[in-house]
């Protein structure tokens, strides 16, 4: 019942935190800025891929309404603390010492403080789920996913200015605004590396199968 709101979920990427580290044209007044903006970003990346993991673990159909209602309650409100510090990060940092600077933080934490909102919105909406009918549920939370969709995909133009030009390249040198990649398990990798081996050897060993069938032959021939 809770696989479409994980859905919106893992699209709802934090476009300050997606940065790919690149050369460094910036100045120093620059870099200052972003480290003091990133160096508070990484705990909030933090907070909201667990709440994004919280959700993810209820999204069997076979997990309870309560229990899904719960773990989405606190997954939003820890999603819209994470987004209110977030604003609060870029706010103290103060404009970045670029041209139209003060305009373009103003609008990242206006747009970060809305997020905040949005998701405590969402927390309200969850709360007042009827959890005793489970189709009621479903359709309660499709509701919340779509609206999740909306936060998600929807007025992020203000966070990918700030992260143009000069301060897009100082804060890309930052690790706590870096985008995060996900590891694979070592024994999934494990799994895969198994079977390309398995796979590789199998022509090898027809192949030495079928040579020893023809000198077995030729031997005998010969004999």
């Amino acid at each position: 019942m809770n696989k479409k709101l994980a859905a919106a979920l893992s699209g709802g990427a934090v476009l300050v935190l997606t940065l790919s580290g690149c050369s460094d044209d910036s100045d120093n007044k620059v870099n200052d800025w972003a480290k003091k903006v990133c160096d508070q970003v990484q705990p909030q990346l933090q907070k909201i891929n667990n709440a994004n993991a919280s959700i993810l673990e209820k999204t069997g159909d076979n997990n309870k309404p309560a229990d899904v209602q719960k773990a989405d309650s606190v997954a939003f409100q820890e999603m819209s603390e994470a987004y209110k510090a977030l604003g609060t990060a870029v706010d103290s940092a103060g404009p970045p010492p670029v041209d139209g600077g003060e305009a373009t933080q103003k609008a990242a934490v206006k747009e970060l403080n809305a997020s905040s909102k949005a998701y405590a919105d969402l927390k309200t909406q969850v709360d007042a789920l009827d959890t005793k009918e489970q189709s009621k549920f479903a359709d309660g939370l499709k509701t919340i996913a779509d609206e999740l969709n909306k936060i998600s995909t929807g007025g992020d133009q203000a966070l990918k200015k700030l992260q143009s030009g000069e301060v897009g390249v100082a804060m890309s040198k930052q690790e706590g605004c870096q985008k995060q990649t996900a590891s694979t398990g070592p024994s999934g990798s494990g799994a895969a590396d198994a079977d390309a081996s398995s796979e590789s050897s199998a022509p090898d060993k027809k192949e030495s199968e079928d040579k020893g069938a023809a000198e077995k032959e030729s031997s005998e021939k010969k004999s």
